[in-house]
């Protein structure tokens, strides 16, 4: 059993996936590797992503230690922008291996289907 900031977990595999599972947090992750980004900028490179989803999910990563929230007070607008904290600076080898599988399936389409 693996436990993590209070919830335990079955097996290593699981607390991974309960930390970047579902279908945006990945996505995030992805688009922060190189860069901060504010909410406006995650949300064009993510256009099917509900406001609301992608509120949580930032949230949810926020939480889990795995990217920092930056609020700008200085001057209105104000302005929040998103980062890879170091801890999530470790996810990098694991999002950029996902994102390349991703590529190679649709650079190799239906090579791997094994359809007969």
């Amino acid at each position: 059993m693996y436990t993590f900031k209070g919830k335990e977990y079955p097996c290593c595999a699981s607390l991974t996936m309960g930390l970047i599972g579902g279908k945006w947090k990945t996505v995030i992750l992805f688009h922060l590797i190189n860069k901060t980004l504010r909410y406006n900028e995650l949300r064009k490179k993510m256009p099917t992503v509900t406001e609301r989803t992608l509120s949580l999910q930032l949230k949810n990563l926020e939480e889990d230690g795995l990217i920092k929230r930056k609020v700008y007070t200085s001057k209105p607008p104000l302005k929040v922008e998103y980062s890879l904290t170091e801890f999530g600076k470790t996810l990098i080898p694991v999002v950029q291996s996902i994102a390349d599988w991703g590529v190679m399936t649709v650079e190799d389409k239906g090579k791997f289907t094994g359809a007969k």
